[in-house]
């Protein structure tokens, strides 16, 4: 009988498995706060009620680098989609990091408000009008979105404890106000009547949705503070955020009540002028106690070693909100302190977003930022 020799199988490894684009897997939802920050620089800047010689231009330099940046974010974001949709899934279940979710409708508003106030000296108004509408509209509904679906994963999947509450809590719930603060600008070119009151109306609609979500949340951040301490280094920029649904409400107040007489008649109109002063005053007051409790608190951190982080990115918007709701509060009641302190701000600001480009450029090209790692 014949025998056959078996010939031991060659078995050839594996090469193991690689993501494509790994530096994309560590680009998180926080990215769009560093759009945010550059957009509010040029809409700011813009209506101050100081100008001097070459301010409109910076500002336009400055609009069309926010322009940029949302661009090449919506873009290696999708790609963060394509090729790391673990990595993406575990961000919306992850309560540190799905809240940020909502700061792709604030970019996508902030730009597209700052294509209109200054975006159309570069690309006409007839552009920046087109450009305003889409991304007003993509921002408010994702914004919408974002204020019910961050809540439900907080209450269903993520598992929380109160001495986890920080104030990124707060960003799905600001969305909707900065909507309730940009959508004015369009109301002049809508047609007269039910249109513009329609978006007049839908704009307050969205305001008190903001504002009463924040006043739902706004205690749970300050009970951790006083009952768990200070928030960890790299977190204490985050307190800035605070004044986010604060500015910007001051900020939709007054720029409602500059549209309401083309869009609604009285008595309303002129009621809808009373209540942007007798809400923003006030409101603006609780800002200015927050904004010196934060650096207080930001002064200690540094003091203590806190580094760069891209929490720094929280140093910029929400002080923009406040400089647009004092120029507002300037405007209505033609109080000069109102002028400087939306001009002290503006400094601040200005400050703010120079110190926190400057790192986020040299960690991204150092690699440190968006490290090539699986």
């Amino acid at each position: 009988m014949a025998t056959t020799t078996v010939r031991p199988r060659t078995v050839i490894p594996l090469a193991p498995r690689t993501h494509k684009a790994p530096a994309l897997r560590h680009l998180g939802p926080n990215w769009y706060a560093s759009v945010m920050g550059t957009a509010i620089v040029a809409s700011a800047g813009a209506t101050l009620p100081y100008q001097v010689p070459g301010q409109r231009v910076a500002c336009q330099i400055v609009w069309a680098l926010s322009a940029v940046a949302l661009t090449v974010l919506l873009t290696a974001r999708a790609g963060h989609w394509l090729h790391h949709r673990d990595q993406a899934r575990a961000h919306l279940l992850d309560p540190a990091v799905a809240p940020f979710y909502g700061c792709l409708a604030m970019a996508l508003l902030a730009v597209g408000g700052g294509t209109l106030i200054v975006g159309k000296d570069l690309i006409g108004e007839p552009a920046a009008v087109a450009v305003d509408v889409a991304l007003f509209t993509a921002g408010t509904a994702i914004g919408l979105l974002m204020a019910v679906v961050v809540p439900y994963l907080m209450v269903v999947r993520h598992k929380v404890e109160a001495a986890q509450a920080t104030p990124v809590w707060l960003l799905p719930l600001v969305a909707p106000m900065v909507s309730a603060a940009l959508g004015p600008l369009l109301i002049p070119h809508l047609p007269a009547g039910q249109p513009r009151e329609a978006l007049l109306l839908a704009c307050y609609a969205m305001f008190g949705i903001s504002l009463l979500a924040t006043l739902l949340m706004l205690p749970l951040v300050f009970g951790r503070l006083i009952m768990s301490g200070p928030l960890p280094l790299l977190l204490t920029p985050t307190l800035f955020l605070v004044l986010g649904p604060l500015g910007q409400s001051t900020t939709a107040v007054n720029q409602l009540a500059d549209m309401a007489p083309q869009a609604i008649g009285d008595p309303y109109a002129g009621a809808l002028g009373a209540f942007a002063v007798v809400y923003g005053v006030p409101v603006m007051g609780f800002a200015l106690l927050w904004l010196a409790l934060a650096a207080a608190m930001l002064v200690r951190a540094a003091r203590n070693g806190m580094g760069f982080a891209m929490t720094w990115w929280a140093l910029t918007f929400p002080v923009g909100t406040c400089v647009t709701g004092a120029a507002g509060l300037a405007r209505h009641t033609g109080l000069t302190a109102f002028a400087w302190l939306a001009a002290a701000l503006f400094l601040a600001l200005l400050t703010a977003w120079l110190l926190a480009a400057a790192h986020t450029l040299r960690g991204l090209f150092s690699g440190r930022l968006l490290p090539k790692t699986r």
